[in-house]
């Protein structure tokens, strides 16, 4: 179990402190739903949730396989609907892996991605997609 603790400081903006750590970090509300953007929106954070749990997984996996991939870079696009309810409609990943595509085990990579536990929390009706580079 870990505690996150969180403390609204008024005018759209959030500070959060993770307990095991003391590391912090803010949120602020949007440009385009009335706060000022001046940091991770709350679903800004599950856009980087999910990217930063697929490059963790691949890590884990390179690892015990004792693959280097130092350097492997994730950009995540975070599209929200337009209609109502507002919500996240789709996530587009970009994973550029230091690897040659026909790495022997390119596909357990990519599978260990896919199966991120962040991945598994996302409702089945936001669209991920995963567009992967390889060296």
């Amino acid at each position: 179990m870990v505690e996150i603790k969180l403390t609204y400081e008024g005018d759209l903006h959030c500070h959060a402190v993770h307990g095991p750590s003391g590391t912090t970090l803010a949120t602020d509300a949007p440009v385009d739903n009335n706060g000022r953007g001046e940091s991770f929106s709350p679903t800004d954070l599950v856009a980087t949730a999910l990217a930063s749990c697929m490059a963790t997984v691949i890590g884990i996996v390179a690892r015990r396989k004792e693959i280097d991939v130092t350097g492997m870079k994730v950009a995540v696009r975070k599209f929200m609907t337009t209609e109502a309810p507002r919500r996240i409609a789709r996530l587009e990943l970009d994973l550029e892996m230091p690897l040659a595509a026909d790495h022997p085990d390119a596909k357990l990579l990519e599978s260990a991605a896919r199966g991120c536990p962040v991945h598994h929390s996302i409702h089945p009706d936001i669209d991920v997609v995963m567009n992967w580079k390889w060296r």
